[in-house]
């Protein structure tokens, strides 16, 4: 009996459950194209950006996918040809499908703002991540002494999360580093008249309050128009720094406008009630026109979803419609703190914080098995600072 060729393109949440649900199923011949070797648990990217260790951010898919039946292909493509039932990469390869699964995830978009892709810092990847923790050690390394402010644009869980661990690491680089004992200021800019505009305004309240009590300067309702080597322009006032963090904005990927697929006016992908943008094309995850589309409990969802129903047509079953479910949001603000927002339970403080740390074990589970995703868990509590003035205190 012949198999059917599944191939998913993109190695993130959604893409990579896909793959683990199909996987050893006799019925299929899996491949998964993915421009990294590594799975990204972006929910721990602020943490690996403000001292964490990489590992609690990065996944090896040949590890997650050990003694299973799919085939790794680490490229990025670039072209499909829908009559051909081809998938074209960046490096020439041509790769054939039956069924197609797009799960590519988003790019940063800077909305056209001067200077910002030149000067900014983001913490989007992993890449990312380290480039401003290396920026954190250098700047204390060359000037003995912190920024004068710390800026981070974006008032969404990424950019609160970030802001709610900056102070604290900065303070203990400063006391590693020798440096002397100096306030540090932390800038929050939100263009929208609050932080976490896609939450409920109380839960916003609270989290505002919070970021207060950290210290953290906001900027409400004040948009960025530019950025200089040395200071941030939000409307008419420059704010000067030489660490401004963007946040704020993502695009769906590129793939899909340059290969004509259907785009809403919200930039994504429109799909019918089976995640189909068209007939054997399944589009999911972030790039995905649904109501939740931009979170990873979303993605998860959505590739379980797709699998299940590929499951059930080679089970000569028909298949079941998309139901969008409402994603829980759990958002750490500081030490040992955070927000849960769960339909109209919300829950605030260290209980929140114990939740978060809970739903990363699950998050990791969803990909590795329990022993492995106990592993992966307990990289949260180590750190990992690459600057040898740090090993050499450390060391002692």
């Amino acid at each position: 009996m012949s198999k059917e060729n599944v191939l998913i393109v993109g190695g993130g949440f959604g893409g990579v459950k896909v793959a683990l649900e199909l996987a050893n199923d006799h019925r299929f011949s899996v491949k998964l194209l993915s421009e990294r070797p590594d799975f990204r648990y972006y929910p721990t990217l602020y943490r690996t950006a403000t001292g964490g260790r990489r590992a609690n951010s990065s996944i090896s898919l040949t590890s997650i996918f050990k003694d299973r039946s799919v085939e790794l292909i680490q490229a990025r493509a670039v072209s499909l040809d829908r009559k051909a039932k081809t998938i074209t990469t960046e490096d020439g390869q041509i790769l054939s499908y039956q069924t197609l699964v797009l799960a590519l995830g988003v790019v940063t978009n800077y909305f056209n703002i001067k200077g910002l892709k030149q000067y900014a810092f983001g913490i989007k990847s992993l890449e990312d991540a380290e480039k401003l923790k290396h920026h954190l050690h250098q700047q204390l390394i060359d000037d003995h002494q912190p920024d004068l402010n710390y800026v981070i644009v974006g008032g969404g869980p990424t950019g609160i999360e970030l802001a709610g661990a900056l102070t604290h690491y900065l303070n203990y680089l400063m006391q590693v580093h020798g440096s002397p004992k100096k306030e540090v200021h932390i800038d929050l800019v939100e263009a929208e008249s609050r932080i976490l505009p896609n939450l409920p305004r109380d839960a916003s309240r609270i989290v505002k309050r919070q970021l207060r009590r950290l210290g953290v300067q906001l900027f409400i309702g004040k948009p960025v128009v530019g950025e200089t080597s040395d200071e941030l322009i939000v409307g008419t006032k420059p704010i000067k720094s030489h660490t401004v963090i963007w946040t704020a904005g993502v695009t769906n990927n590129p793939f899909f406008k340059q290969n004509s697929f259907l785009i809403t006016a919200h930039g994504k992908v429109a799909t019918d009630i089976y995640l189909q943008a068209e007939d054997n094309i399944f589009v999911l995850g972030d790039n995905a026109n649904t109501p939740y589309s931009g979170q990873a409990q979303t993605a998860i969802a959505d590739g379980q979803f797709v699998a299940t129903n590929l499951r059930r047509r080679a089970s000569n079953k028909k298949f079941k419609s998309y139901v969008a479910k409402p994603p829980i949001t759990v958002i750490p603000v500081g030490q040992k703190w955070a927000a849960v927002i769960w339909g109209k339970l919300r829950i605030y403080g260290c209980l929140g914080w114990m939740l978060r740390e809970f739903a990363d074990l699950i998050g990791f589970h969803d990909y590795e098995p329990w022993h492995k995703a106990t592993e992966q868990w307990f990289t949260e509590f180590g750190s990992e600072n690459r600057c040898l003035v740090c090993a050499l205190s450390e060391s002692r």
